[in-house]
């Protein structure tokens, strides 16, 4: 929806490369128009980033959101010129392999083109010595070629949406170094600079680099680490004279040493991730007139590295043996942005309403995000899911200086790197400890990582009771990573017998107040109004009925709510919402929490407390205060693996005694520590979705199959107007159960699963389900019927798949109601 004349919000940009003239562009086709972009430097080629930018786009990502950006900057740069030159050469991309690990990782990737809709093939060493002649063919043995790539011309593309923006009444004004951002009452006013202030409703940092900067003014932590990167351009090559065009070739990359290429009409210019990270201070970083009077172009423009350069070239004169008889004409060290996950930083500031990030954002995708960001600024959401970039994502623990540096680095080293979906940042660790982490690690746990949390996967304590199994399939070394057939032992022994599981990562938030029921109701579709005791799982909806988050919550009091969430988001988005009679805490830090589950769960428990833990004096989804021997606890009659059991939570200082007095206890019931991994097989096997991954708020409740946690008869709630009539439709879409129909076959999500031949959707969750003996899948795709065969695209084998019905396991709930 676009603003009526009189209601036009006032918006200052901060920064005027190729994300701030995107975004002006996408705000003011929106209606949008009155617009200022503020810029420190000369304009056309203010000196950021974007005026270093060598252009490549690569569209394919293992992010389906970061693909959607850079398919979008594809689309839109090709339809914009600047006297009569395109913004975007669609040369193609060329992904070389030269070692069988990097071949197999390049059908991932086409996998994933396939998933997220960009054209893509792999090709031979022969097309790949057609496509790009000056290879040396023996090094090579295979590429992934994608026609639809190319080279951006950024500065082109700035210009031309500033021109854009322009006509349409912003302005765009350079020579104006912000020194200040003016607020009032928690809502941002204005902008301040060496040649005045501008008063704003909404300020949107798209500095870049100087982001962090410009976050420090507004009082707003930008948790980004500006890295130097090397670039170089040849001499001409005779073999590259006479060309008529910038550029004839695919971009290149060269991803086994870091490198890619693309041409300058006779020139090659090359750039290099080889070296070591060289992080920048963004606050040491000159102005504009400052640094060129030190003798650099520009502030992005660092001196060129010699030493860091000289293993990198003797790589690219093996791959192009034309630079063998050629030197480096010119180098520099270009400054650009990284986060500690490798993602944008996109949205607005809770501590500062008004105050938006648009931020770590390369060319690649800056298009996308400036549509993703104008949607959100003027219709309230974007329409892709944008999790991945939400700035409230991050925990406290992972927004120190060194944190934010040391990770940032690593993601710099790690850009052209065969990174499998489970691999962790190796540093720092471990930052984050549950209170069984002691014992944890005496019983061998083999530990990874999320959200700063040391999270167990398997125990090698469990290594005996591998010997019981029977055989399991043999895994390929790529699914085998990160993976044991202990957790096989860990999901059985947790479906005969009983387990712990490590709960303590997942989000636990505190509300209480005379407002917190009604507040509650109003946030969430399912209905809250029960007695205490009542244990309730419920959705977060946007206003378009969208899924932001699933939660549960436990009643423990009438004015006292236990939330289980599952991001630093999810209490962002619920703070943003709170009246003042209602107070909001995130508890997670200073509690435990242990999952007790399997058959003799009760067994294991009911002894230890006087509690009455039976089916009649405990039922499901219903919570107790009570003791398990010395421990005060909250016990939540909860199972996300599918049997009986229960959530035992406790405070920190306590959880150490928790885990010993269960496991005491358990002794005599074979009770065993369990990781993730079994876990995950566990959950899938009952069909529980894990947000985030399975479904986003680019899905419904009931395309997403948890439709049964809306209430439309209660009193309104979020998002309850936008799913009027969608209960009684049939969903286009649906998130579908698959299993695999070879029983040894393996897949791990985001493959693209064909239908009928074509790509039709992709895979979200996936793990052994070792109860069944199969493979489970689930995937977004159309509305298929039950026992319909589909294909999904493994590393380019096509795996046979059968929709299944759900739950896969237990479908009458015997195993938890008992």
């Amino acid at each position: 929806m676009s603003s009526t004349p009189a209601t036009r919000p006032r918006v200052v940009v901060i920064g005027a490369g190729i994300v701030g003239c995107s975004l002006a562009d996408e705000l003011t086709a929106r209606g949008w128009t009155d617009v200022t972009v503020l810029e420190q430097g000369p304009l056309p080629a203010p000196g950021g980033s974007t005026s270093h930018a060598p252009g490549l786009v690569f569209q394919t990502s293992p992010s389906r959101t970061l693909t959607a950006f850079a398919r979008y900057t594809v689309e839109k740069f090709s339809s914009l010129t600047v006297d009569g030159v395109s913004c975007f050469d669609q040369v193609g991309g060329l992904e070389l392999a030269t070692t069988p690990e990097r071949l197999a990782d390049l059908h991932r990737r086409a996998g994933y083109a396939a998933a997220w809709g960009v054209r893509g093939e792999i090709v031979s060493t022969d097309r790949c010595k057609e496509l790009w002649p000056l290879l040396d063919r023996s090094a090579v043995l295979g590429g992934f070629h994608t026609p639809d790539d190319g080279l951006a011309r950024a500065l082109l593309a700035a210009r031309a949406q500033m021109e854009r923006a322009t006509e349409r009444g912003a302005r765009f004004l350079d020579r104006h170094t912000v020194t200040g951002i003016e607020k009032a009452d928690g809502r941002v006013t204005g902008v301040v600079t060496d040649r005045g202030t501008f008063p704003a409703d909404h300020v949107v940092s798209a500095a870049g680099f100087w982001g962090p900067v410009i976050g420090r003014m507004a009082g707003v932590d930008v948790p980004l680490q500006p890295l130097a990167h090397q670039y170089a351009r040849t001499q001409p090559l005779p073999e590259l004279a006479g060309a008529a065009s910038e550029a004839s070739k695919p971009i290149l990359r060269f991803q086994d040493r870091d490198l890619y290429f693309r041409e300058h009409h006779d020139r090659i210019g090359i750039g290099s991730y080889a070296h070591r990270p060289l992080p920048v201070d963004p606050f040491g970083i000159l102005p504009y007139d400052e640094a060129r009077a030190n003798d650099m172009e520009m502030p992005s423009s660092y001196p060129f590295t010699e030493e860091d350069w000289a293993p990198s070239w003797d790589d690219c004169r093996r791959l192009l043996p034309a630079l063998r008889d050629t030197e480096i004409e010119e180098g520099f060290n270009g400054v650009f942005s990284f986060t500690p996950d490798g993602m944008p930083l996109l949205g607005e500031s809770r501590q500062l309403r008004g105050f938006w990030l648009a931020e770590a954002v390369w060319v690649t995708h800056s298009a996308g995000v400036a549509k993703a960001v104008a949607e959100w600024m003027v219709d309230g959401r974007a329409s892709i899911d944008l999790h991945e970039c939400d700035l409230a994502r991050f925990e406290d623990a992972q927004c120190s200086p060194s944190y934010i540096r040391e990770r940032g680095s690593q993601q710099f080293v790690e850009v052209y790197d065969i990174l499998h979906p489970l691999q962790p940042m190796e540093q720092p660790r471990p930052l984050r400890v549950s209170p069984f982490h002691v014992r944890q690690e005496q019983l061998g746990a083999r530990f990874l990582e999320g959200g700063g949390w040391e999270r167990p996967h398997w125990y090698e304590a469990n290594a005996p009771l591998v010997d019981t199994l029977g055989p399991l399939p043999e895994r390929d070394a790529w699914s085998a990573r990160y993976w044991s057939p202990i957790a096989a032992a860990e999901a059985r022994a947790t479906r005969e017998k009983v387990a712990l599981y490590d709960m303590t990562p997942l989000r636990r938030l505190e509300v209480t107040g005379p407002g917190a029921l009604a507040f509650l109701q109003r946030m969430t579709t399912n209905n809250l109004r029960k007695k205490p005791g009542a244990v309730t799982y419920t959705l977060l909806l946007d206003e378009t009925g969208g899924v932001r988050s699933d939660l549960t919550v436990a009643r423990l009091a009438p004015d006292r709510f236990q939330v289980g969430a599952n991001s630093p988001a999810d209490l962002d988005w619920l703070l943003r919402h709170a009246p003042q009679d209602v107070h909001l805490r995130d508890v997670t830090s200073g509690t435990c929490c242990i999952g007790v589950w399997g058959p003799l769960a009760r067994d294991l428990v009911q002894p230890l407390t006087r509690d009455d833990f039976s089916h009649e004096g405990f039922g499901y989804f219903r919570a107790k205060e009570t003791y398990l021997g010395h421990v005060p606890v909250t016990a939540m009659r909860l199972s996300y693996v599918g049997e009986l059991g229960w959530e035992l939570y406790t405070t920190a200082d306590l959880g150490l005694r928790l885990w010993d007095t269960l496991w005491e206890a358990g002794r005599r019931h074979g009770v065993i520590a369990a990781g993730r991994s079994a876990f995950n097989s566990l959950r899938l096997e009952k069909g529980y979705r894990a947000w985030g991954t399975d479904m986003t708020d680019e899905h419904d409740p009931y395309e997403a199959g948890v439709g049964f946690a809306v209430r439309m008869d209660k009193d309104g709630f979020v998002g309850q107007e936008a799913l009027q009539g969608r209960a009684a439709r049939e969903p286009a879409r649906r998130l579908t159960p698959l299993l695999l129909d070879d029983p040894s076959a393996v897949v791990l999500g985001k493959e693209p699963v064909h239908v009928d031949g074509a790509p039709a959707g992709y895979v979200t969750s996936a793990s052994y389900g070792y109860t069944l003996g199969r493979c489970v899948a689930y995937a977004w795709l159309p509305a298929l019927a039950t026992g319909t065969g589909v294909h999904i695209d493994y590393f380019g084998e096509r795996i046979p798949a059968t929709v299944s019905e759900e739950p896969l396991f237990d479908p009458k709930m015997n195993r938890i109601r008992r």
